[in-house]
């Protein structure tokens, strides 16, 4: 025999509380880990974490390029993913990543061209320009009173080989965080990737608010996302030189934080072995034309930001450690929140 019950909205809303409070009941908030604990960490254990981030955020840079081969239209694209995304986690909306990409269509809130141009720092024109741009191509629409992003015009958008890298990243964060004490969970690759798919919405905006920053901070830096993607593909080359050059039983103690460890990938450039990149290679490995390539190396080279060495090839120089890697500890702070957030969802899944 069924028993009916009729509840108020009121009554509704409690149970739900009720229900929540016993899951946070549940939480031991001694194992929750906070912005400062993550930062630290992660700087101190640099040496250990510094080549697979650069690897990481280049390959997010050649997926934003890939798109459209044009890094401001998918940087255009993704900060209106993220204001949506917003105001799913406003409303505890969490899409799976198989539901969030079932539909080729996404719909967007409406958004103005001068709110876009306060969040992206870029000049009104620009922005302008390239919305043009993305409606002629298809990829934004405006269907009477929606705006629609129509992702099968750029399938690349879909983040399947990203969530790989990015979970494969946060692993290795964890297994130092276990070592050093700091965090519990032992986590592993599939744990991570399935979670993330799970609540892909709310992982996903964490993402975003964690790399569009970082794409208008370079921008402000460089003058041009071009620019930078060619000198950060210059840094990937150079770092992992530098880590073959040393043995990787005795590299924490030869480079023991951030800053010594990115002086030592400078100062590895006169070390004979260390081989640099030609602006043939920078082309192969970004996608972006050759004659783009060089304009944009030589602009590096009269800012001193690279330098070629006897071969031809393009190489960092001390400049980096002056200008660009403080601006990076300010990359960082937004990585450690986006890693604390991840961490701690792990902890309570």
């Amino acid at each position: 025999m069924w028993v009916t019950f009729k509840l108020t909205h009121v009554q509704f809303g409690s149970l739900i509380l009720f229900f929540t409070s016993m899951r946070l009941n549940q939480v031991n908030f001694s194992k929750v880990l906070n912005d400062d604990q993550v930062y630290d960490h992660m700087m101190a254990n640099y040496d250990l974490l510094g080549r697979e981030w650069i690897v990481h955020q280049w390959n997010w840079m050649n997926n934003i390029y890939k798109a459209f081969n044009d890094h401001y239209k998918y940087l255009i694209i993704i900060s209106l993913v993220e204001k949506t995304l917003q105001f799913y986690d406003q409303m505890n909306i969490v899409h799976t990543f198989d539901h969030f990409y079932s539909k080729a269509n996404l719909q967007i809130e409406k958004f103005s061209i001068t709110e876009l141009c306060d969040k992206l720092q870029l000049p009104k024109e620009t922005v302008r320009r390239k919305v043009l741009e993305l409606e002629k191509l298809g990829a934004l629409k405006r269907q009477k009173k929606q705006i629609i992003i129509d992702r099968s015009i750029f399938p690349s958008v879909k983040p399947e080989r990203q969530i790989k890298l990015t979970s494969k990243y946060i692993y290795k964060v964890s297994k130092i965080f276990n070592k050093d004490g700091i965090y519990t969970k032992k986590l592993d690759i599939n744990f991570i990737e399935n979670t993330v798919k799970r609540n892909f919405s709310l992982c996903w905006r964490w993402f975003y608010r964690m790399q569009i920053p970082m794409i208008i901070g370079y921008h402000e830096v460089f003058e041009d996302v071009a620019t930078f993607h060619i000198w950060g593909t210059v840094a990937m080359n150079q770092a992992f030189n530098y880590k073959s050059n040393i043995n990787e039983t005795n590299v924490h103690s030869l480079t023991p934080d951030y800053m010594t460890f990115n002086k030592g990938i400078v100062t590895d450039q006169e070390n004979e072995s260390t081989t640099g990149v030609s602006a043939m290679s920078l082309s192969d490995m970004t996608n972006i034309p050759r004659a783009t390539v060089i304009r944009k190396a030589k602009y590096l080279v009269k800012q001193g930001y690279l330098k070629l060495n006897d071969r031809k090839q393009y190489v960092m120089t001390g400049l980096n450690i002056d200008k660009i890697l403080p601006y990076q500890k300010k990359v960082f702070k937004n990585k450690a929140k986006f890693l604390r957030k991840t961490l701690n969802l792990f902890t309570i899944s």
